[in-house]
């Protein structure tokens, strides 16, 4: 006689079962989808190592890279990131208006417009440099200031893409998702800024 074989729940390929949300252990308690906080857990691992590799190239050369840091422009480095910091706070703005219901698509747009004007003043910046022949060929510091500017500006640009995608299709868990990525955005910046522009 053949045993009739018993029920099994269900798994779907994320570990949930039967429609229930996955653990995602101390992820799960964080705002908007897991997988976006994987994906900056890796972003800040880059931008932690290149953080690193410009300290260490500072300590080996410390002249050059001080002659190089007054090449900078504080000021536009510093109007940048009171542009980041205000565009993060109409994100958060947004966030909040969404969770209570109210309407939250202008601070987004205000939001992704600052993100735009990040960008165009990172462009004035590469042409002032580049027009007093400051490039990558220049010597090592220009060299990681190119490539720190230039990661992070790519990130930026994904984080309008990001935050137009979450203002289109605006459940709360999207905002809080893109608003995550964005915050990281902003962070790094807000590191970056004082570290490359600032500090000797």
């Amino acid at each position: 006689m053949t045993e009739t074989p018993v029920p099994t729940a269900v798994v779907a390929a994320d570990g949930a079962v039967d429609g229930e949300a996955a653990d995602w252990g101390p992820l799960s308690s964080l705002p908007g989808n897991p997988m976006m906080w994987i994906l900056i857990l890796g972003e800040l691992a880059a931008f932690g190592a290149m953080f690193i590799g410009f300290a260490v190239a500072r300590a080996l050369d410390p002249a050059t890279f001080d002659a190089s840091q007054a090449q900078l422009d504080r000021l536009l480095g510093g109007m940048n990131t009171m542009v980041l910091v205000t565009s993060g706070w109409l994100v958060a703005v947004a966030v909040r208006r969404r969770a209570s219901g109210r309407s939250h698509r202008a601070a987004m747009l205000g939001a992704m417009a600052l993100g735009g004007l990040f960008l165009a003043i990172k462009a004035v910046e590469y042409g002032d440099k580049i027009g007093r022949d400051l490039t990558l060929e220049t010597n090592s510091f220009f060299q990681l200031y190119y490539l720190l500017t230039g990661f992070h500006a790519m990130h930026v640009a994904a984080g309008i893409v990001i935050l137009g995608i979450v203002t289109w299709w605006d459940s709360l868990e999207n905002l809080e998702t893109g608003a995550a990525f964005w915050h990281m955005v902003d962070l790094i910046w807000v590191l970056f800024y004082p570290i490359v522009y600032l500090l000797r």
